[in-house]
């Protein structure tokens, strides 16, 4: 990208006084300042205290008046550098700058902000759903995150593979089924059979608890499963893809095309003779008649594989999970999105893996639990089992139905096609960018007034500054202009702040990948968005001189190139009008 040749200007005008340091070592260092008077780009100078025997402010001041030195009599990229405290801060030619950042967007275009290969591969695992429990809140903040996040990393290079393990098996199926047969449930609708599993659940589940004889009755059930009983085993099949049928619509909602999916009721076997395999090794060891992974000197307590009764876990089951990708795939990340909760089951799970030694300890320092915190109601935590939770489908209508109320009143003509169209990506940016922008590792109260905002730092406020900007080429009607003077972009505070967000954008995009966390992409196209709006009611364009308004029509696409190539790393859609 040719911004970078910034970053080689002041690299030269570094390097002699940093003899010895390597010029990769030099850029990695440059910043770029969050303070805009702090100038355009800034080197910390700590790290050469002990090299130089001085502190780092002398250093800055040092470095300052060598570069201005050698800047003296010649106009080039770089204007002046100023020593600040221990950093030094280098102002550039804003008429260079606005050239090097709006060329490279509008010659680049979807690829703009985005790295060239890095030859990773990186498996993310996210959304997990359980298989007879309605999909809630919980479940959305999760694929946002995990989709956003897996676009991110592809558009920073790496090769991604999106994995789903989904809970097909186990006493929450058990409990479904057995209320399926023994409770007044009636017979599943046509359509969102989900939720009608969903509810038989929890029905089921207030029936069994505290019942000795109906809890005993669901673990026989599950067993019966395990041991391939032909009526139960068609039940769930049926029942299971139903679930699955549904999913498959949600993915298409959230833009979503996983490259595998695995199933717990995969695991159960495999996971029985792992568990007994590492008994044999010495890695596990029996209590009471289960086998564990006793890990209380590692102040992760007790990890059990497999029960008395031998059946297996969650810990053994993920286990042979990995096995199975270990065997497929050759990975250099494997990231698992899964919520607080589960914290120390991996903590417990990784240790496990470093114990067993060989390829599955390999496999555990390439793997990372990427927590997110849980979705909160105003009244408190939800719970599937209590049936206290928002639910998807609830939550989609909702929201579309509030979009297209809003569509209607702004465009009376529309078709109800179109009316309905933009109301769903509407809805869905709303939905999509409630859920990410805030720092995963927090929990986010879901509260229903705020999350039917259409304004304020939401999805469709971002998605109308691009609309806004279609509507200024429409008026224009013409081809874009060629051969701009970009120096004329340099004259208000408004256009050289959006040009200095427009540079940022590559860098935003590498510190969300690095990170982790979406919520740093999200934030940025807030900025973007929200200068833009100050651009536009401080600056003239179609009305402005004609050399200027060429300049700041090319500024407006360069905007929207921008936001569009954001909102896609989201997983937004963009409309051209609203």
């Amino acid at each position: 990208m040719e911004v970078d040749k910034f970053k080689a200007a002041i690299v030269e005008l570094l390097k002699p006084y940093l003899a010895g340091i390597s010029e990769e070592e030099i850029t990695a260092k440059i910043e770029l300042p969050s303070d805009e008077s702090l100038g355009d780009y800034a080197f910390p100078c700590f790290f050469l205290a002990k090299l130089k025997g001085k502190s780092p402010v002398i250093i800055a001041t040092e470095i300052a008046a060598a570069a201005n030195n050698a800047l003296a009599g010649r106009k080039g990229l770089i204007e002046r550098a100023q020593g600040a405290g221990p950093y030094v801060n280098f102002f550039v030619n804003k008429a260079s700058l606005a050239t090097a950042v709006i060329d490279s967007a509008c010659q680049e275009k979807q690829g703009y902000g985005g790295s060239r290969k890095t030859g990773k591969t990186i498996m993310v695992e996210f959304f997990h759903a359980n298989t007879h429990k309605a999909v809630h809140i919980g479940h959305v903040r999760n694929i946002c995150l995990g989709e956003s996040l897996c676009r991110i990393l592809e558009f920073s290079g790496n090769k991604v593979i999106r994995v789903n393990y989904q809970g097909d098996i186990g006493p929450h199926v058990a409990k479904c089924l057995w209320g399926i047969q023994n409770l007044n449930v009636g017979s599943p609708p046509a359509i969102n059979r989900l939720r009608w599993l969903g509810n038989t659940y929890v029905q089921a589940n207030t029936a069994v608890e505290g019942d000795e004889q109906k809890e005993a009755e669901v673990k026989q059930l599950l067993l019966k499963i395990y041991e391939g009983d032909k009526d139960l085993n068609e039940l769930w099949k049926d029942t299971r893809q139903w679930c699955l049928d549904e999913f498959d619509e949600m993915y298409k909602d959230f833009g979503v095309k996983y490259g595998e999916f695995y199933f717990e009721s995969e695991m159960e076997f495999p996971a029985r003779e792992l568990a007994r395999e590492l008994l044999k090794k010495g890695v596990a060891v029996e209590s009471e008649g289960a086998i564990i992974m006793d890990l209380k000197l590692y102040k992760l307590g007790v990890f059990i594989l497999l029960t008395k009764d031998g059946t297996a876990l969650y810990s053994s089951k993920d286990i042979a999970l990995v096995r199975r990708k270990m065997s497929r795939y050759s990975l250099d990340r494997s990231i698992h999105l899964v919520g607080r909760e589960q914290e120390l089951h991996f903590k417990q799970l990784f240790k496990t893996l470093e114990l067993m030694g060989g390829k599955e300890m390999e496999f555990a320092t390439k793997s990372y639990h990427l927590i997110y915190g849980l979705v909160m109601l105003p009244t408190g935590k939800m719970s599937s089992r209590a049936g206290s939770v928002v639910f998807y489908d609830d939550l989609r209508s909702e929201l579309i139905a509030l979009a297209e109320a809003e569509v209607k009143k702004r465009h009376t003509g529309w078709s109800d096609k179109e009316v309905s169209a933009a109301a769903k990506k509407i809805a869905f940016a709303a939905l999509k960018f409630g859920m990410i922008n805030r720092d995963n590792d927090r929990e986010l109260v879901f509260d229903w007034e705020s999350a039917l905002k259409m304004e304020g730092e939401t999805g469709p406020y971002v998605q109308y500054a691009v609309a806004r900007i279609h509507s200024i080429f429409r008026k224009y009607g013409e081809s874009l202009p060629r051969n701009v003077d970009y120096s004329l972009l340099t004259a208000t505070a408004a256009e050289v702040r959006l040009i200095k967000l427009l540079q940022s954008f590559p860098v935003v995009v590498a510190d969300a990948a690095a990170q982790l966390k979406p919520a740093i992409l999200s934030r940025c196209l807030l900025d973007l968005s929200q200068s833009f709006s100050n651009f536009y009611n401080d600056c003239p364009i179609l009305n402005a001189d004609e050399k200027v308004r060429d300049a700041r029509l090319l500024l407006c696409s360069a905007v929207k190139q921008v936001l569009e190539n954001g909102l896609r790393l989201l997983a937004i859609d963009t409309l051209e009008e609203m």
